[in-house]
């Protein structure tokens, strides 16, 4: 399965060192999420994560700076809506409802459907759909290998999400946890390599819903 990391909305010192080291461990897709950043900010960080690594990151916001920089891609949302024009790039998009993934699907690269499971890092934000709809939605292939789950995302559900279809997961809570106040380094590379683990990929292709 497909594992993209989603940042922390906020960028706190220290930011391109965590990024850094999650690349240099082998993270494919990182989508940079930060909503309150300044375009000048979004380009500090940018500047500071190691070049060779730019072509994997996704951008939420300021999508003028793909022109700027060879980034994957630009994800849309309800801040920036409308993609630039650039070819080389792929284009995401995040979607709530089951009724409108096959149009979605077709429109974009890759569609983020959430929230699969109960947040981890919204209190009260809990899963939107049924362990039937997901498996029906899988069924009639409106769940296939471009539909990314988001929403509650750790080793333990990563194993229900292949179950249900999804190509990948998108994970933010179960890797930051509180970085922001502990800057555990260790802890997050851990947790990046567990969710990427051998044994969780496994455990996602041996898993049987009950």
């Amino acid at each position: 399965m497909r594992l993209i990391i989603i940042t922390d909305e906020l960028i706190f010192d220290g930011n391109s060192l965590i990024l850094n080291k999650l690349f240099d461990e082998g993270l494919d897709t990182l989508h940079l999420r930060k909503p309150f950043a300044t375009e000048q900010e979004l380009k500090t960080l940018l500047n500071q994560i190691n070049g060779e690594y730019h072509d994997r990151i996704v951008l939420h916001d300021h999508f003028q700076l793909i022109h700027n920089y060879p980034l994957r891609g630009i994800h849309l949302n309800s801040r920036n809506s409308r993609p630039p024009q650039v070819k080389h790039a792929t284009v995401s998009s995040s979607c709530h409802a089951l009724e409108n993934l096959d149009s979605a699907v077709q429109q974009h690269d890759y569609v983020f459907l959430s929230p699969i499971f109960d947040s981890i890092s919204k209190a009260g934000y809990q899963h939107a759909f049924t362990r039937e709809q997901l498996l029906e939605a899988r069924s009639k292939q409106a769940i296939n290998e471009k539909v990314i789950a988001l929403g509650g995302i750790s080793e333990t559900t990563i194993p229900m999400a292949k179950c249900y279809g999804f190509g990948g997961v998108a994970v933010l809570g179960a890797l930051w946890g509180n970085y922001i106040a502990d800057r555990k380094d260790k802890t997050v590379i851990e947790r990046f390599e567990v969710h990427g683990s051998v044994e969780v990929v496994r455990a996602a292709f041996d898993y049987q819903p009950s």
